[in-house]
């Protein structure tokens, strides 16, 4: 019981604090609102349990046979990222009385987990924090993935409902505007520190 306390802990900081999902979705809740960005959060809230349970089952032991996939993830990741960002700082928005973009998919939502470098550290982090080494590893990765999924939708949905909220202050398309250069600066800025780790 301590052991599931203790992962429930780290799920719930690491998937509340700011971080690409987190920024995204906040940034899809002021544009698109809470009905079409529940695909998008449901992509977030199952695909990381599901890289959590690749990693923990086999994935690791591949990266530590081959450290440069590791590299080539985060350049990856990093790359992706920016393009991301770039997207956000440029997105149309429904004030403007068309709409250019739309928010991710649930598959979209899913494979971003996959270049996400916050992702990466939190399941490598979870699996080699709260596993011991034993002939099977199954049960002790169900369970940091079952934490993972229980955790993940209500720390998601506080961000996309937040940026529900903050719609309604952006009066305007040049509030609007601001708000959506200044989330993708924050997804820039939420990426440096995982560019030294």
């Amino acid at each position: 019981m301590e052991l599931i306390l203790a992962i429930t802990l780290f799920a719930f900081s690491s998937g509340i604090t700011p971080g690409p999902n987190n920024i995204m979705l906040m940034t899809s809740g002021v544009n698109f609102g809470i009905k079409p960005s529940l695909p998008h959060l449901a992509g977030i809230c199952l695909g990381f349990p599901c890289m959590v349970l690749a990693i923990g089952l086999g994935l690791s032991s591949v990266f530590q046979a081959y450290p440069v996939l590791h590299l080539i993830i985060k350049v990856l990741g990093v790359s992706y990222l920016l393009y991301l960002s770039w997207l956000i700082a440029r997105s149309s928005n429904k004030m403007e009385g068309k709409q250019l973009s739309q928010p991710f998919s649930f598959i979209q939502a899913a494979a971003f987990q996959w270049v996400n470098p916050k992702g990466w550290i939190m399941a490598v982090g979870a699996i080699a924090t709260f596993t011991v080494q034993t002939a099977d590893m199954t049960p002790q990765v169900l369970t940091i993935a079952t934490v993972f999924l229980c955790v993940a939708f209500p720390c998601a949905m506080v961000w996309l409902t937040f940026g529900v909220a903050l719609k309604r202050l952006l009066k305007n398309q040049r509030q609007q505007k601001i708000f959506n250069i200044t989330m993708a600066l924050l997804l820039v800025a939420s990426i440096l520190p995982m560019i030294g780790a």
